[in-house]
């Protein structure tokens, strides 16, 4: 059974870089969706599902450590690696604040890239397989505990935190009577 390529997220504005990466990272064996903006970047986010984020920081539209913000509200487990021409301490340090994985300061050789995006998704456990993926069929829904989010006729929709324990709790419990109460608890 042939194994699951891994999704990278590239959110690059530099197009020539961005292609070069796409191409470079496709022949290694990943899926990789390129942005050229922090606000596409964001969308694609939350519309599909990547195993590891590699942001710029200077992006138009949205900045990379605003993007970074903003995954981070969605998904606190996802790798990110931010690759830009900032690479003052300062910097650095605000990336690793927001939650960055590693930073790696442009110009950059692209296999020292693969090795570090290589070093994050070991840190994953078994590339995701250790993680119980929680998806439960709810009458013409699907939902997705881990990802958060629900999926009618192919359109997948994110949900907060709180929606997605109170569904996965509901759930758990099918056909019971849930006090409200504990509920709440």
């Amino acid at each position: 059974m042939p194994k699951e390529r891994l999704k990278i997220l590239l959110a690059e504005d530099d197009l020539n870089l961005g292609n070069l990466l796409v191409d470079y990272l496709e022949a290694e064996g990943f899926d990789v969706k390129l942005c050229k903006d922090g606000e596409l970047a964001l969308k694609a986010f939350q519309t599909s599902q990547f195993d590891i984020c590699l942001v710029d920081v200077m992006m138009p539209k949205m900045d990379g450590f605003s993007l970074a913000k903003a995954i981070r509200l969605k998904n606190k487990k996802v790798p990110l690696i931010f690759i830009t021409a900032k690479s003052l301490k300062e910097d650095k340090l605000k990336g690793y604040n927001l939650g960055a994985d590693d930073y790696i300061a442009k110009p950059f050789d692209e296999e020292e890239l693969l090795w570090k995006i290589k070093a994050v998704i070991r840190r994953i456990p078994e590339n995701k397989s250790d993680e119980k993926r929680e998806i439960v069929l709810l009458g013409k829904y699907t939902f997705d505990f881990n990802n958060q989010s629900l999926t009618i006729a192919g359109k997948s929709r994110r949900i907060t935190e709180k929606e997605s324990c109170i569904i996965h709790y509901l759930s758990a419990h099918r056909n019971k009577v849930i006090k409200r109460e504990e509920l709440l608890t």
